[in-house]
């Protein structure tokens, strides 16, 4: 059975985590949704994802303090940063901190796959499904 990919959304807006899972779950992920950077890092199970789309402005712990501690831990776990925010020295930090890529919100769905595509690797893409 093949591995599905697991992509994890940090995101305190719930409509913007529902939007996206949804879209996820169509192209072929599986998703999982937490509504802050606390939430991603005590979920153990959250440990198993193969790739992370945050927010940066969020309470209590902001997207780019959870890239630096994703970081701080060893992890090279890709991650696509997904805000509202046009702060350049906040998007040159996150590149720096080995970001995948830095996409402002609204992004179109195939500019948010093709980044995901790039992040997990084609080979572990899932196949489009059929008519």
């Amino acid at each position: 059975m093949p591995h599905i990919p697991l992509v994890a959304i940090v995101d305190d807006d719930e409509s913007i985590r529902e939007a996206l899972c949804d879209l996820l779950m169509v192209a072929g992920l599986a998703c999982r949704t937490f509504d802050g950077a606390p939430a991603f890092l005590a979920d153990r199970a959250a440990r198993g994802v193969d790739c992370l789309i945050t927010d940066v402005r969020m309470p209590g712990m902001s997207g780019l303090e959870l890239l630096e501690r994703v970081r701080a831990d060893g992890s090279n776990l890709p991650v696509i940063v997904l805000t509202s925010v046009l702060d350049q020295g906040a998007r040159a930090r996150a590149l720096e901190l080995g970001a995948q890529a830095w996409l402002t919100k609204p992004v179109a769905d195939d500019a948010l796959l093709d980044q995901l595509k790039a992040a997990i690797g084609s080979e572990h893409w899932p196949v489009e499904p059929g008519p």
